[in-house]
């Protein structure tokens, strides 16, 4: 069963294609890509951080699962939405066109938020005839599951602190109204993430990613990793896009998804143990080690749980 990851890179030029990818140095290439709806070639872009980073780091580490390739749907999109538009179009048409297509899950990253675009695509994945598929997301695409009032459809979210306080405020219609008393230091994250399922605006799961990741089920919190502590992953752009890239390979290889998040969080870790990178460090550097951090994650003990 095949995955679909979808998400946008900073260019507008870039086509809007679809098919699978493999990194070469700090560059994500295409391996077996098509541009939809057109003829062209399509570029390799930078492992820099984004989409790109996600595909690479889930592609890489579902290999060393012995799992099979994920595809990606990706457009450019500089911020203008008219790109995202287009992916939200193109997938909500192809999803009822192949109402049978053998799709196990899906992740969602950055996209410009569209509740109009988002819930197309929830329809056609309602009107299938197949079973709906596990849904992942992050970024642009979370702010419109939750805007659309259809949180709770979603298998897991995976916010970062600023994020988790706007899935709960009930009131805000974009991360940027966050009302302020959300995101005072008194307030810890498992009392947002309660609130976020209370009113209905969280995903079942939450990977809330930090300097100790948590992992909570509708509310409640059932598992949090600490080690190996890193600081100086922090400052390093893209290390959420990396944990969204192995929560993505681990669900596809058929781990339970509270397994997942898990597994996910604990093998960024050991990603970056391998790196120990500087604040200089780019996301590309961690690229050539994820196989190795993924197989420890994979073969280690369960992190701490509840």
């Amino acid at each position: 069963m095949s995955w679909l990851i979808c998400g946008t890179v900073p260019d507008d030029t870039f086509p809007l294609c679809l098919g699978t990818w493999r990194t070469e140095g700090n560059m994500l290439v295409p391996a077996d890509v098509k541009v939809c709806g057109g003829e062209g070639t399509v570029p390799a872009v930078p492992v820099e951080r984004g989409t790109p980073a996600l595909a690479a780091a889930a592609a890489l580490a579902l290999e060393a699962l012995g799992g099979e390739a994920p595809k990606v749907l990706l457009v450019g999109d500089c911020g203008s939405s008219q790109g995202s538009a287009r992916l939200y179009e193109y997938l909500a048409d192809r999803l009822g066109a192949e109402a049978s297509e053998d799709l196990s899950g899906l992740t969602f990253h950055y996209l410009f938020p569209s509740v109009d675009g988002h819930n197309r695509i929830l329809m056609a994945l309602d009107a299938r005839t197949s079973p709906m598929p596990v849904l992942i997301a992050d970024a642009g695409f979370m702010y419109a599951a939750k805007m659309s009032g259809y949180a709770e459809r979603y298998d897991v979210f995976t916010p970062d602190a600023g994020e988790l306080a706007f899935l709960a405020d009930e009131k805000a219609p974009h991360p940027f109204y966050t009302r302020g008393f959300l995101q005072a230091e008194g307030l810890d994250r498992a009392f947002l993430a309660a609130q976020a399922w209370a009113h209905k605006d969280s995903a079942r799961l939450l990977l809330i990613k930090g300097s100790v990741d948590m992992i909570t089920k509708k509310g409640r919190e059932i598992g949090r990793v600490e080690t190996p502590c890193l600081p100086y992953m922090e400052p390093v752009g893209g290390t959420g896009d990396l944990v969204t890239g192995l929560l993505t390979a681990f669900a596809a290889a058929g781990y339970r998804l509270e397994d997942a998040c898990l597994k996910a969080a604990q093998g960024a870790r050991l990603v970056g143990e391998l790196v120990q990178p500087t604040p200089a460090t780019s996301i590309a550097a961690f690229m050539p080690f994820i196989a190795e951090g993924v197989r420890k994650a994979a073969g280690a003990r369960k992190p701490s749980s509840v």
